[in-house]
């Protein structure tokens, strides 16, 4: 008999309750959890809070055994449009200790986490428009609604593309498009999301959930290390674009913004670029 002991594996029931301001989850008998996240019961308001919550559930999930397949998602009619009010409010008071904290370390592990902590499946589910929509898009399969629409706004508000939304497009979309929608603030919708190779489906939106749920047991119709081993190839090609350019594309970020002195949200009133989303517009936002 071994001299020590396992350290006990986390329980549903325990990280289910820590993570309930930022995540609704739940999970079938057979280890398909669902990842609701939201903001008070509504779509996700971006803040420091909440961007720390995101690798700290990844690895809680990925830490128990009993959880085979996830699927993750938003809540009600965005998937993220708006910070929280009084969400950065912490880094603006501090800016030099949350460039690293907030911005550097916490952006770089969410990413990792959901790549290198979930030895299990994933099913993104993006249910609408949003940003840091790299959570859906990098999940192994992504599925998204009729109205989804993705983008990325970080040239528009002053900040060099990071976050990790600027390697998903280009793994996506490759060079030349990635660029476009970098730097323009390209609004795309769920059609050409899927004539590109962003989603796999387009998925009315009351049925959402049932077709992730079908995908889910599809996946679990192989034995389960099958379904963790192939998790494992399939990733392969992120892991490969996050080695070669994540970590340098953050720091050149980091570096814009710690130089121009001025914290990650606050260079533009973002609903203004909201605003223009909505409506669709692909060019660069008009100052």
């Amino acid at each position: 008999m071994s001299l020590v002991k396992f350290i006990p594996d986390p329980q549903f029931d325990d990280y289910k309750e820590t993570f309930k301001d930022n995540y609704k989850m739940s999970r079938r008998d057979d280890g398909v959890i669902l990842v609701q996240a939201h903001t008070v019961d509504g779509p996700i308001q971006l803040s420091v809070e909440n961007h720390r919550s995101v690798a700290q559930m990844f690895k809680a999930v990925g830490n128990d055994p009993e959880n085979e397949v996830m699927i993750f998602t938003g809540t009600g009619d965005d998937f993220m449009m708006e910070p929280d009010p009084e969400g950065f409010k912490i880094e603006q008071d501090n800016l030099m200790y949350w460039a690293y904290e907030y911005a550097f370390k916490d952006g770089r592990v969410n990413l990792y986490s959901l790549l290198n902590d979930l030895e299990i499946p994933t099913i993104g589910a993006l249910n609408g428009p949003g940003f840091h929509t790299e959570l859906c898009l990098m999940c192994d399969l992504t599925i998204c609604s009729e109205d989804a629409i993705i983008y990325d706004l970080h040239y528009d508000i002053g900040s060099v593309p990071g976050d990790g939304i600027n390697v998903c497009f280009q793994e996506l979309l490759g060079t030349k498009r990635a660029a476009y929608a970098l730097l323009t603030g390209q609004a795309i919708n769920a059609e050409q999301a899927l004539e590109w190779g962003m989603v796999n489906e387009v998925v009315p939106k009351d049925k959402l959930i049932d077709r992730a749920h079908e995908l889910a047991d599809q996946i679990m119709s192989q034995p389960r290390t099958t379904r963790r081993m192939s998790t494992q190839v399939i990733r392969r090609p992120w892991k490969r674009r996050m080695t070669d350019d994540f970590d340098a594309g953050l720091a050149m970020q980091m570096f814009s913004q710690v130089a121009a002195e001025s914290a990650h949200h606050d260079q533009r009133h973002i609903s203004d670029v909201i605003a223009y989303v909505r409506k669709g517009k692909k060019n660069n936002f008009d100052d």
